[in-house]
């Protein structure tokens, strides 16, 4: 028999108390002690009872395959719905997913934590798209303290002209304050924000937040047009793809602070490309300096394939 809980309920106005025992099995019934009968004398009482019985949830616990490694999947229980009708908590979840970090994270390692408390000295700063596909601390393995991480609509940078946003703030802090040695800039695969900016048309005329903000990469746009025109719309948004992350690459190199760093060797650009699809990842650094071969200043180096 399911293990039964012993709620206490308001005692009457004759000083009885009462008791309701609460399944955690949805499909059994609900056990009232004898000592609620008691209330059978006034049916108002008994009314309100019922009502109380009827409308309190429980919740119910059961084994979960979640990605995230919890233990535990907690269901809002109705009576009045079958079992497959059972609305999940979010927030139920994610107290216990909050609390499994705190048992075998936080509580294991405190001094990491205190440290923390009083400081941050991230490895990498990192821009990623704000797609809940991809979370650059789960695919990339990141630790509290070890990047600082902003994420946007297709991952992009606005060049420095561009004025203020929460991207080119967070580049400023993580840049002038945190001195961070590392920037890597993470796109993906079947981005929605890169097939809305291949799907803009040139004399669009109606405006949108999302339209404003994709502009920033009309230049990697442009160079797919001439380089991938010809291919199907799929596989020119694929082409755009990684064309914006070189194109940011760029952008970061319009902050003077950021080429500053870049030239006195203390800061390198990365590019990240993560194919969800096939579940692989391609890396690359960003060069800048001058007199490289062929007289540009840019060039790529430690391209890797990550499968």
């Amino acid at each position: 028999m399911p293990a039964l809980r012993r709620v206490p309920l308001p005692s009457s106005t004759s000083g009885a108390e009462a008791f309701v025992e609460f399944s955690r099995n949805p499909k059994a019934a609900l056990k009232i002690s004898p000592s609620l009968l008691i209330l059978g004398k006034s049916r108002n009482a008994r009314s309100r009872v019922s009502l109380s019985i009827e409308r309190k949830p429980t919740y119910v616990t059961k084994a979960s395959k979640d990605p995230l490694g919890s233990t535990k999947e907690l269901r809002l229980s109705d009576p009045k719905l079958d079992e497959k009708d059972q609305v999940l908590d979010p927030f139920e979840e994610m107290k216990h997913r909050f609390l499994d970090f705190k048992r075998q994270r936080y509580l294991e390692n405190p001094v990491h934590y205190r440290n923390l408390a009083q400081a941050q000295a991230p490895k990498f700063m990192v821009i990623a798209c704000a797609d809940s596909r991809v979370c650059p601390s789960y695919i990339l393995g990141f630790q509290p303290g070890e990047a600082f991480t902003v994420r946007n609509v297709a991952n992009l940078v606005p060049p420095f002209q561009h004025g203020a946003s929460e991207t080119s703030a967070a580049l400023e802090f993580a840049v002038n304050t945190l001195e961070v040695p590392n920037i890597l800039v993470v796109g993906h695969s079947r981005c929605g924000g890169i097939q809305a900016l291949m799907s803009l048309k040139d004399d669009a005329s109606s405006r949108s937040f999302i339209k404003d903000w994709v502009f920033i990469g009309k230049s990697a746009r442009l160079s797919t047009k001439a380089a991938a025109g010809n291919l199907s719309f799929e596989m020119q948004c694929t082409h755009c793809e990684k064309e914006s992350i070189s194109g940011s690459l760029l952008n970061l190199l319009t902050y003077p602070w950021i080429e500053k760093r870049v030239t006195e060797g203390k800061l390198l650009l990365h590019g990240g490309y993560y194919d969800f699809i096939n579940c692989t990842f391609e890396k690359w650094t960003l060069v800048y300096r001058e007199g490289l071969e062929g007289g540009s200043k840019y060039a790529i180096k430690n391209r890797s394939l990550w499968s």
